[in-house]
């Protein structure tokens, strides 16, 4: 999960922050191909390094999709009625 310490937070915080916009999700998927490039080049090259690569970006994608997408799609039941 996406949830850290808040000291540790900072650190990141500032960099990210210094991105003012990013245009398209070709863009946000540059980005994220970034960190994930970053993340390997101090790590060595094995499955469960690989593997936990691959599983935080999916895991924050999961936590994206209940705070927000699951939130729209409920938003959307309430104002145009369930599935009959």
């Amino acid at each position: 999960m996406p949830y850290i310490k808040a000291e540790l937070r900072a650190k990141y915080r500032d960099i990210i922050k210094q991105i003012k916009q990013i245009d398209n999700k070709g863009d946000l998927e540059y980005c994220v191909s970034l960190l994930q490039n970053i993340f390997m080049e101090t790590r060595e090259f094995r499955y469960s390094t690989l593997h936990d690569c691959v599983y935080a970006v999916q895991h924050c994608a999961d936590e994206f999709r209940r705070r927000y997408l699951d939130k729209r799609e409920d938003e959307a039941r309430e104002s145009n009625g369930d599935i009959e």
